[in-house]
């Protein structure tokens, strides 16, 4: 491989496959909207001007779709059309847990990927980092009340490394993964049974509220969110209610060779 092009090469994920494609002696390329570092490289999914630089030399992508787009195929689809006309070989796309092939919309990019001569589709459950940041669950933590439409359902919270280096190994292993792998933390919680993890390490309550689906949607709009992505992301949480989350894979440990990180763990060494 000459050099791998990690879409969101400075957010959540990305920043972490950029320090392992490197710590592994592979060169990274890091795209973002504002490229200040060396190594990092211009990337708009609104500019296709941006798209060619970014793909000039490259034989792998981490594919990060565009944040808030609910039918984000329609920007994908051109650009991955570009990539494999530029030579990229290896496609390794960030989806859900929640996204089959069939999804409306977000289901489509599995369907695309598997058009590139080798590929892997990342499944992760829900991130452990939400509750760190800029994330709703995060404002939640700081203000004593975490707001879902998910009920008393459990979620196998995973962590934002175990994805990366998951990605990692799909990006450089030399036989294609060419599979989906679901990725989920060692054991499934609610928000509740999270919200007291939570509370007993920050000293302070934090309490779960549930919601119904319409008005979590409704916060969400009134959150900045678009109103379409907003009913996306308040359906997902109806289906974690109904209990698509509620399972554990040992995909981490196989692929990683290391166990997956524990929600409590997680909160003890990060949240502050």
């Amino acid at each position: 491989m000459t050099e791998i092009l990690v879409l969101g090469g400075t957010g959540t994920t990305g920043r972490r496959v950029v320090a392992g494609l490197r710590a592994n002696g592979v060169t990274a390329r890091a795209a973002t909207r504002k490229p200040a570092e060396p190594g990092q490289v211009r990337f708009d999914w609104a500019d296709r001007a941006t798209h060619a630089g970014a793909l000039r030399g490259v034989s792998a992508l981490y594919l990060l779709p565009p944040i808030g787009e609910a039918e984000p195929a329609r920007l994908v689809e051109p650009f991955l059309g570009d990539a494999l006309a530029a030579g990229v070989r290896r496609v390794v796309l960030l989806s859900s847990s929640a996204v089959t092939a069939d999804t409306p919309g977000l289901g489509d990019l599995q369907r695309l990927v598997r058009t590139a001569p080798e590929w892997a589709v990342l499944k992760p459950s829900w991130f452990m980092q939400n509750f760190t940041g800029e994330h709703l669950v995060a404002q939640g933590v700081r203000d004593g009340e975490i707001v879902t439409a998910t009920g008393d359902a459990r979620v196998a919270f995973v962590d934002a490394g175990d994805i990366a280096a998951v990605a990692v190994r799909a990006l450089t292993d030399a036989a294609p993964h060419n599979a989906e792998h679901v990725l989920t933390g060692p054991e499934a919680i609610s928000y509740a049974e999270a919200a007291a993890i939570v509370s007993a390490h920050l000293g302070r309550t934090v309490r779960h509220r549930p919601v119904a689906t319409a008005e979590f949607a409704t916060r969400l709009t009134a959150a900045g969110f678009p109103a379409g992505f907003a009913r996306v992301l308040a359906a997902l949480d109806e289906d974690v209610r109904r209990g698509a989350e509620d399972r554990i894979t040992r995909t981490v440990e196989q692929i990683a060779g290391r166990p997956a990180r524990s929600f409590a763990t997680f909160v003890q060494e990060e949240l502050r």
